[in-house]
């Protein structure tokens, strides 16, 4: 049973890392700015680009977007590695229940960020942005990547406490952290293909994204505050017999 438990709770963690990775694209840092972006790396104007897309067109858009994703995704997880290694460095040089301490500083961390993501509380210094800033357009596909790249190593406001988070949550549990962060590209990926290939949908969610970063925010606060108090595996085990009991309905 110890074995279910576990593979629940990293299926429910892996839930969260994607949410939090479409959280971070839908926030009013990256998505007002998101056919801008597409502009860039393609050369298309955005006045073409919120028209009606022939094939050829379609097919452009999406593949810079995949290139400029690769560029995302390899400085993301290579923060995720990073940030697995050191947690396992440091829960190795720590005596004791190393794990549970780590895990209530991420549940800490986890819990002001989503203040701050919810615009409950101001940190000056998440409020500084660090993008890439280039007037010539990118050679290619292989600019494209590195576009990509440059966007990843930015620090924005909306994305920073998030994926900071998915970091923290990557150091308190290295055996799971690299699939965290794969996670939360997938994603961050995900909607920013659908929405290339839907671009004229980002107006209406523009429009309620602050309801949408609010609940997010609020499902932060409530996820660090489990890992806090670590009712994790008390919240699988509940979990895990609903899904049980609703099997055996369905068997009955």
């Amino acid at each position: 049973m110890g074995g279910i438990e576990t593979d629940t709770m990293l299926v429910v963690g892996m839930f969260l890392a994607a949410g939090a990775g479409a959280l971070s694209f839908l926030s009013p840092c990256v998505l007002p700015i998101f056919p801008a972006y597409l502009s860039y790396i393609t050369g298309i104007s955005v006045k073409e680009l919120q028209g009606n897309h022939n094939g050829k067109i379609r097919s452009k858009l999406l593949s810079h977007s995949v290139f400029f994703l690769l560029g995302i995704s390899l400085v993301f997880i290579g923060l995720g590695i990073g940030a697995s290694f050191l947690g396992q460095w440091i829960q190795s040089l720590l005596i004791g229940n190393s794990g549970l301490l780590i895990q209530r500083l991420a549940g800490i961390f986890i819990i002001f960020m989503g203040l701050f993501v919810g615009g409950w509380i101001n940190i000056t210094l998440l409020m500084k942005e660090k993008r890439f800033q280039s007037t010539k357009r990118p050679v290619g596909y292989l600019g494209t990547f590195f576009v990509g790249m440059g966007f990843a190593a930015g620090w924005t406001p909306c994305i920073g406490p998030i994926f900071g988070s998915i970091l923290f949550l990557a150091a308190s549990n290295p055996g799971q952290g690299i699939l965290y962060t794969v996670m939360y590209v997938i994603g961050f990926s995900l909607p920013f293909l659908i929405l290339t290939f839907f671009l004229g949908s980002t107006k209406w969610i523009v429009r309620h994204s602050q309801v949408i970063m609010k609940t997010g925010a609020v499902i932060m606060i409530l996820m660090g505050l489990i890992l806090f108090t670590g009712q994790m595996p008390r919240i699988t085990e509940f979990l895990l017999k609903l899904v049980q009991d609703t099997w055996f309905e369905k068997l009955g």
